[in-house]
């Protein structure tokens, strides 16, 4: 089994992480206050996902 190491990405993958790390806690923010007003399932599920995401870009999971 071959394992990843995150120095070794191709460089568009390493682009994209930057690019998905900006975006990733005003997305967070707005879908938030998006909960916040109109609660919607998928709404609320749509704020994990964004969060789990988050998480992972800033600690370094993946």
């Amino acid at each position: 089994m071959k394992r990843f190491n995150r120095f070794m990405y191709p460089p568009w993958l390493k682009r994209c992480r930057a690019i998905a790390a900006q975006f990733c806690i005003p997305f967070c923010i707005f879908q938030g206050i998006r909960v916040i007003i109109f609660p919607t399932t998928f709404d609320a599920l749509l704020l994990a996902v964004l969060i789990l995401i988050a998480t992972a870009i800033y600690m370094e999971i993946f």
